[in-house]
C-alpha cells in the first residue's frame, strides 16, 4: 500500500503545505530573494487602472482554467484540494489573515464549481 492510501501524508506533501501558511509560500525563517532587510526592500510602483483590469482578466481566466482542470480530477485529487483549504491557518501566536482565510474559501467554491462543471462538461 502507498503512503497516499495509508492516511498519512507524506513528509514532501506536509512541508509544502506549512509553507503556504504565511500567506505567500516563503519559510517564515528565509529572507525573501534580494531584501534581506527593510533597507534592502525595492519600492513597488502602484499599478494603473489599466494594469489592475488585465490582472483581473488573468484571475478569472485562471480561475477558469482551474475549474476545468479540476473537473476531470479524481475523487482524491478534490479531497486534498479540501485538505489543504481546511489546513490553511495562521501561523501560532499570529492573528488570522483575513486574505488567506478567503483563500481557503475560494478553494473550496473552486473545487465545488468543478464538481458541479463536471456533470455538465460532454465527453
Amino acid at each position: 500500500m502507498n503512503s497516499e492510501n495509508s492516511g498519512a501524508a507524506p513528509p514532501f506533501r506536509q512541508v509544502a503545505i506549512s509553507s503556504w501558511e504565511n500567506e505567500g509560500g516563503a519559510p517564515a525563517e528565509a529572507p525573501q530573494a534580494g531584501a534581506n532587510t527593510v533597507e534592502d526592500a525595492v519600492e513597488i510602483p502602484l499599478l494603473t487602472n489599466a494594469e489592475l483590469v488585465q490582472l483581473r482578466i488573468r484571475v478569472i481566466a485562471l480561475e477558469n482554467i482551474v475549474i476545468a482542470l479540476l473537473s476531470k480530477a479524481s475523487d482524491e485529487q478534490l479531497r486534498l484540494v479540501a485538505e489543504l483549504a481546511a489546513h490553511i491557518s495562521p501561523r501560532p501566536g499570529f492573528t488570522p489573515h483575513p486574505l488567506t482565510t478567503r483563500a481557503s474559501t475560494q478553494m473550496l467554491q473552486l473545487a465545488d464549481r468543478a464538481t458541479r462543471f463536471r456533470g455538465l462538461a460532454t465527453p
